[in-house]
């Protein structure tokens, strides 16, 4: 009788360890493959250390895998932008930006979808539920694992338009919507052990204005956002959220293609890692990665949209590679990035390598990198 009772508790306790272990940077796989998916690419990654869990956005739905690359399951039926994800361990939510708008990017979204019907413009911060997406398939709008909140200050900003001499002028700093989110604490106080929402416009290219040289960024404060945050109906877009940021950052990059398309703070250097599509004005450097000093406090400055100079908060670069002579902009050049960057402690991070199949279909593979930040190099491939 001994045995028979002792065994089943045994196993008990393997999985309660199990579930309790940690997986350090160290640890984990050198790549994890994300599985054949569908026709859109992956927006963003994030990670699940304590329980072993991936979570990529392939643009219309959230996957959810272990660190096998086993399918666990997906939330599925989004018809609008999901971009890049932030993971918050202490509450195993993740949190993602997701957009519906009528630009090229909503209307070739929809275009695939097979979707004649127009979306209206909302710009939200979709809050899944890690611990209930337990199967492939769940609707986005037919669950309880995911809530929206809506940011005012983005659209505003998107939909702003004044006239220069005959010519109408739209997208204030150029927004073009939302991409890139971290979570992190104050810049400049790294000590700060309270975790605010950092979300990066999208920005558009466009050579021809000078408004767009510069990323921005916006901090919330997220403690009461159980109250704000609605259910999904991507027919009746909602609009609660909060009336405007904490604060609104501006980072002199240059000129890029849709913004920041991933954000992402690392605890181990106190940094904020910023992969974007590079630009193509000519009087910048157009790198593909920018760091962020978080030591640093906002600096004030001035910026003009339009026919408006407005005093602002901006962020430092780190003073790190290469350094372009003319603009004094620093970053590096380096492939991956801008569809998957999570940093993972101790200076390893896992990257995206995206790809599309001869058939059309989309995948990736993260892969770990060792951050090294120098003139030449900003990271190494971990073998």
């Amino acid at each position: 009788m001994k045995k028979k009772f002792l065994l089943p508790v045994f196993f008990a306790m393997l999985v309660l360890v199990g579930k309790a272990q940690n997986h350090t940077a160290a640890n984990l796989p050198d790549s994890i493959f994300s599985g054949k998916q569908d026709r859109f690419h992956v927006q963003g990654i994030a990670i699940d250390q304590v329980n072993g869990f991936v979570y990529y956005s392939f643009t219309d739905k959230l996957i959810k895998t272990d660190l096998a690359g086993h399918l666990v399951g997906s939330v599925t039926g989004l018809v609008g932008h999901l971009g890049d994800l932030a993971f918050d361990a202490a509450t195993g939510k993740i949190y993602g930006s997701l957009e519906f708008k009528n630009d090229a990017i909503g209307k070739g979204i929809r275009k695939k979808l097979g979707l004649k019907n127009s979306n209206k413009t909302a710009f939200y911060i979709a809050i899944f539920d890690g611990s209930r997406i337990v199967k492939p398939g769940m609707k986005a709008d037919e669950s309880n694992i995911l809530r929206t909140v809506y940011l005012k200050e983005v659209v505003s900003d998107y939909e702003a338009e004044w006239k220069e001499g005959d010519k109408v002028i739209k997208h204030r700093f150029g927004c073009s919507g939302i991409d890139g989110v971290t979570l992190a604490p104050s810049v400049g106080d790294n000590k700060d052990a309270k975790k605010y929402l950092y979300v990066a416009h999208g920005i558009y290219g466009d050579t021809t204005r000078n408004d767009n040289n510069n990323q921005v960024i916006l901090q919330y404060d997220i403690s009461n956002w159980n109250e704000l945050g609605r259910s999904l109906s991507q027919d009746n877009p909602h609009r609660s959220g909060p009336e405007k940021p904490l604060e609104k950052y501006f980072v002199k990059t240059g000129n890029t293609r849709y913004g920041i398309q991933n954000l992402a703070y690392d605890d181990y250097t106190g940094n904020f890692f910023a992969a974007v599509y590079n630009g193509t004005k000519a009087q910048f450097p157009n790198y593909n990665l920018f760091v962020i000093d978080g030591h640093k406090k906002p600096i004030e400055a001035k910026i003009k949209s339009g026919n408006k100079t407005m005093k602002v908060q901006t962020l430092s670069l780190l003073q790190a590679g290469l350094k372009d002579a003319d603009s004094g902009i620093r970053g590096w050049y380096f492939k991956w990035g801008a569809t998957g960057l999570f940093p993972l402690g101790n200076g390893l991070f896992y990257i995206s390598h995206n790809k599309q199949t001869p058939d059309g279909r989309q995948e990736t593979t993260l892969h770990k990198y060792q951050w090294k930040g120098n003139d030449k190099e900003a990271f190494v491939l971990v073998k």
